[in-house]
């Protein structure tokens, strides 16, 4: 076998999550796939993978192989691909992910039209709030709010954001305005959760002194379309991300609260956070990747 299809059968693996199940779906047995990666770690002579019966992980050498497999597994599909086709023509796979309530408004409507015009790109969204590790599940492209948590990715800005605290002009009206950040303790909050943790410790800044409210949760959900959701039926206040409710605020379905004092979900968030596009490599980025990053850019300015 050579080493590009030792490469391609890595990868199958750690997406799949075990030997069995790659084995299954590339149609060899759990013997010969043991043996296979047997081969591989001793041709490198250094562990790529521990594993046992029912799972697998990858060790730091073998989170560094599997990103480069999947760069050069992209370049000879981009090579296959000029190959193939016509420069002017767009193929193969582009996985993103995105949060959820900012992947329904802006990235899900964005790909469609996208994939209009480039009907042989087949693509993949993942929605989700939670902490997504970009190399270990093959995705091309993420767009977050905030700083870069991994220096070995990439991160393009795309437009200034912050977080904002708001509500609905008929929850604001049945149990009033806060004044301060204080009086949040008696009013009903929305919650966004990750990893199955609350992210109810909002912190603020008053005169230059930082410090955080714990509120109660009167709503909270992993998902954070449905938080806005919430808000905009009066159910609460909520801490979002500007961009999130940006045409909740044109409509007047909901506005904004104590956004003087606003500073984000920790005491590291600044007020400004950021909207980027994380990628694993600029170097040997699919002509697709390139070409939706692009598109994105301009589609967005106009919304």
């Amino acid at each position: 076998m050579s080493k590009i299809d030792d490469m391609a059968l890595f990868v199958h693996v750690v997406k799949a999550g075990g030997l069995a199940a790659a084995g299954r779906k590339l149609g060899l047995s759990p013997a010969s796939m043991t043996a296979r990666i047997n081969k591989i770690e001793q041709n490198y002579d250094t562990r790529l993978l521990t594993r046992n019966t029912r799972s697998i992980a990858l060790t730091d050498a073998g989170e560094r192989f599997y990103s480069g497999c999947l760069r050069v597994l992209a370049e000879v599909e981009n090579t296959e691909n000029i190959l193939q086709e016509s420069q002017q023509s767009l193929r193969g796979q582009l996985k993103l992910s995105a949060t959820s309530d900012f992947g329904r408004q802006f990235v899900a409507p964005a790909l469609a039209e996208f994939i209009n015009n480039h009907p042989n790109v087949k693509p993949h969204l993942v929605l989700t709030d939670g902490v997504t590790n970009i190399i270990e599940e093959g995705i091309d492209l993420a767009f977050r709010f905030g700083n870069l948590p991994d220096s070995n990715l990439i991160s393009r800005p795309l437009c200034n954001n912050r977080r904002v605290l708001c509500a609905s002009p008929s929850y604001i009206k049945s149990f009033g305005l806060p004044r301060h950040p204080e009086d949040l303790k008696n009013h009903r909050c929305l919650v966004l959760e990750r990893l199955g943790q609350p992210l109810n410790d909002w912190h603020f800044e008053v005169d230059n002194t930082h410090f955080s409210i714990k509120v109660a949760p009167h709503l909270s959900c992993s998902d954070g379309e449905v938080v806005r959701r919430w808000a905009n039926q009066g159910h609460g206040i909520a801490l979002k991300s500007y961009i999130d409710i940006k045409n909740d605020l044109k409509t007047g379905d909901l506005i904004l609260i104590l956004d003087e004092y606003v500073r984000g979900f920790s005491h590291s968030d600044k007020k400004s956070v950021g909207l980027q596009v994380i990628y694993p490599s600029r170097q040997f980025q699919p002509r697709q990747v390139k070409a939706f990053i692009e598109f994105f850019e301009c589609w967005f300015k106009n919304k």
